[in-house]
């Protein structure tokens, strides 16, 4: 009884959640938050996907070309033109359908005393919150005052607001930028995004375009405004999870056993919840094998450190060897586990669980 009301007050939060971004977040924010991560991904058709859906949300052709543009500075020249050979693609199929959006105004022209350095200075003061010289690599301060925040900033197809839109939207789509996602996440507060507006920004990228990006959003803006972050970092299961493990004896937390090989060298994939770890156990007269496939977990031989085991790791652990393996607290895990005999008689030993003390000390 209590686990159905738990889920149903998980489907009520998720529901307000929802309800408090629709409220929060426009239709053409939306567009900036999809377009933008999109591109930063090299998601080509879901960019496609958002660029058209952009353009029925009111945004322009000039617009919209300058939301790409704008990211080569966060994702790099090759997301860039690869999202402008995306717009192409966009603008010829809906052409061809009668559907051609509006080209919409150009730039304003900068006048001929223009002063990039000076203006990227005063704008990066802004976004930060406070004066910043980068005096360990100066050229770099100076493509960022000059190029970044005077050039491209100084585009006014789009405000300064809607540019952190877009920024903060790519970083979230990138793996390991997130001090670079906080630092935006200020920015955007300090250049008029509302605090209401931040706490939205996660579930509005949950619906646009994924968990993953939505995950490191939440946890970031988490960190800016000093609130607590428990959410469970998601992962993409590439092989089937199977059902309840047969073993679930031997395991604190739920697992799950998927049988992908039968015969004399059977492969299994197991996955973990969070938090899940099985007991310390032996293979006698036999080695396993994990194979690391998705999320991030633990792996300890007795008297050793743990291990932190994350997607690519392979750990070949020899026969008669004390250990124990399983999820992270914050993450699902994966991993794929074969075993080779080395005897006539492969047993397994399972031994004492690891508790809750031992393994909340990792």
């Amino acid at each position: 009884m209590k686990r159905i009301i738990c889920i149903v007050g998980l489907f009520i939060t998720l529901f307000q959640m929802n309800m408090v971004a629709q409220q929060l977040i426009t239709p053409r924010q939306k567009s900036l938050i999809a377009i933008a991560s999109n591109e930063a991904k090299g998601d080509i058709p879901a960019l496609e996907a958002a660029i058209d859906k952009g353009f029925d949300n009111g945004l322009t052709v000039n617009q919209v070309k300058e939301i790409i543009t704008h990211l080569y500075a966060y994702a790099g020249f090759p997301r860039t033109l690869n999202g402008l050979n995306a717009l192409q693609a966009v603008l010829s199929r809906r052409t061809a359908a009668g559907r051609a959006p509006i080209e919409g105004k150009e730039a304003t022209p900068l006048p001929a005393d223009y002063d990039a350095l000076k203006q990227g200075t005063e704008v990066q003061t802004r976004l930060l919150g406070a004066p910043y010289t980068n005096t360990f690599a100066p050229a770099v301060d100076y493509y960022l005052k000059a190029h970044l925040f005077g050039d491209i900033f100084a585009n006014d197809l789009l405000t300064h607001e809607e540019r952190e839109w877009v920024t903060v939207s790519a970083l979230a789509a990138l793996e390991g930028t997130h001090p670079q996602l906080t630092a935006h996440i200020v920015g955007a507060r300090n250049m008029g995004v509302s605090d209401e507006e931040l706490h939205a920004f996660a579930q509005a990228l949950r619906e646009e375009v994924g968990e993953p990006e939505a995950f490191r959003a939440a946890k970031a803006v988490a960190e800016v405004y000093g609130e607590p972050f428990d959410g469970i970092k998601p992962m993409e299961m590439v092989f089937p999870q199977g059902g309840p493990n047969s073993l679930g004896q031997y395991f604190i937390g739920n697992s799950y056993l998927a049988n992908l090989v039968e015969g004399k060298l059977p492969i299994f994939n197991v996955t973990f919840e969070p938090g899940c770890r099985n007991n310390w156990h032996i293979h006698h007269e036999a080695r396993q094998i994990l194979i690391c496939v998705g999320g991030e977990g633990w792996y300890q031989e007795w008297g050793k450190p743990a291990r932190r085991l994350k997607e690519g790791d392979v750990v070949d652990i020899p026969v008669g060897v004390k250990h124990w393996h399983g999820a992270v607290k914050d993450s699902w895990f994966q991993h794929i586990a074969l075993h080779v005999d080395e005897g006539p008689n492969p047993t397994n030993e399972w031994l004492e669980p690891v508790d809750d003390k031992q393994y909340n000390a990792l």
